[in-house]
């Protein structure tokens, strides 16, 4: 592998979310005070909406690793839950005890009084769901009624709902109406610009130990930006693979044509780097006409 040949004590652009690797720029930071503030103001549902490969999970890890130990957390990575195995799933995540036959009420129950229980000791609590869109509508409404848990002052349960742009569909079904108008805090995760992408790629390979010269050439950014769309994911792969070429031929610098190759290896960024190209072409077009008329 290109570690040594680039000077990289590990693999700056693992598709695994590392925490060690978040951002706070781009709009991460300021998602991330969204998701804190609205945690410590005691809001009942809170929402982070970004298309695949966005970075929401690495948003949603980074949120736990921040959150001080006041916090309770249930992390729930598996959206397909039926309404009486979210109640298991929350309860195995706090820690709370149920005998193993329990009936959905003695459930509500033995989560109220852990609910209770853990208020007291001065500890919030909040569940964390990703992949949000997947959840069935009975399983929202069910998470839903949790947050109906109370004392006079506080909320005893809040839910960040972390999804695909499909999630907003579902949020629109007339069944869950009582759910949305408790969404207090939203954020909308958004790809990169150009400068964003230069500096992803710069502050993850210092993560990672390099602390050389510039090492992706300026056109060499401008095709990853083009043939990502400014998705995370999509520059981690074009960024690996141009580091694959480079160092294949002894390069200690990715060139553009690196960077090409990459794209033209990856069927999502060689689909987008073509739909771009056709944008800017018909753009081009368009004011060419506009001269000519």
């Amino acid at each position: 592998m290109y570690l040594q040949h680039f000077r990289l004590s590990e693999l700056p652009f693992s598709l695994t979310p590392d925490t060690s690797f978040f951002m706070g720029s781009a709009g991460y930071r300021d998602a991330l005070n969204v998701l804190l503030v609205a945690l410590r103001s005691g809001e009942g549902f809170t929402k982070v909406v970004g298309e695949v490969g966005t970075g929401k999970t690495l948003l949603c890890r980074t949120l736990l690793n921040t959150l001080s130990p006041e916090f309770r957390i249930a992390y729930l990575p598996n959206p397909y839950l039926k309404p009486s195995t979210l109640l298991f799933s929350i309860a195995d995540e706090l820690g709370i005890k149920y005998p193993k036959k329990a009936g959905q009420h003695e459930m509500l129950s033995r989560i109220n009084d852990g609910l209770l229980a853990s208020h007291t000791e001065g500890r919030r609590v909040a569940v964390c769901m990703d992949e949000a869109q997947a959840v069935p509508l009975q399983t929202l409404e069910t998470l839903r009624l949790l947050t109906n848990l109370e004392t006079e002052k506080a909320k005893l349960l809040q839910v960040v709902l972390f999804g695909q742009p499909e999630l907003d569909k579902v949020l629109d079904d007339p069944s869950i109406r009582q759910l949305r108008q408790r969404i207090t805090f939203s954020y909308n995760l958004k790809p990169m610009d150009r400068d964003a992408v230069e500096e992803y790629l710069r502050h993850r390979l210092a993560v990672a130990g390099y602390d050389g010269p510039r090492l992706f050439e300026p056109r060499a950014i401008d095709i990853i930006f083009q043939g990502s769309g400014g998705v995370p994911r999509l520059i981690n792969i074009l960024a690996h693979k141009s580091l694959m070429a480079a160092f294949g031929e002894g390069e200690v610098r990715i060139s553009r044509d690196h960077a090409r190759r990459a794209v033209e290896d990856t069927d999502d960024a060689r689909t987008i780097a073509q739909a771009g190209l056709r944008t800017r072409l018909g753009q081009l077009w368009q004011r060419a006409s506009g001269w000519f008329g």
